[in-house]
Parts: structure tokens; C-alpha cells; sequence
């Protein structure tokens, strides 16, 4: 699966984190760098969400 954006081919995480975050019933994402663009944050507070939730047990992270 590729950025809708970019055309970044998107890892597992980067789909995990964008349905957590935007919209659990995607079926098209962004990746990382995009998304941060999107919610204008950096890109390393993208990753301590993802640490976090997986941390935490989100099973969309498994």
C-alpha cells in the first residue's frame, strides 16, 4: 500500500497509526511525514504515538 500523497510505500505501522488517528475505517493513508505535515506536528511525536499505543496494548499495533 502506497502514501496518498507521496506514493510512499507505507509500512504496518504507518497504517496502524493513521487509522488510530484519523480514521479506523480507512482504506487509504498516509505515511509518517505526511501525516505530520496533515496534524502539523513533527514527525517524532508520530513515532512516540505509536510507542505509546503499542505500549499500551492497541491491537491495531500487533
Amino acid at each position: 500500500m502506497k502514501c496518498i500523497k507521496c506514493n510512499k510505500e507505507l509500512s504496518a505501522d504507518e497504517i496502524a497509526i493513521y487509522k488510530r488517528l484519523i480514521n479506523r475505517g480507512a482504506e487509504s493513508f498516509e505515511c509518517k511525514e505526511c501525516l505530520a505535515a496533515t496534524l502539523k506536528v513533527e514527525v517524532s511525536e508520530i513515532d512516540r504515538k505509536i510507542d505509546f499505543f503499542r505500549r499500551h496494548g492497541c491491537t491495531l499495533f500487533n
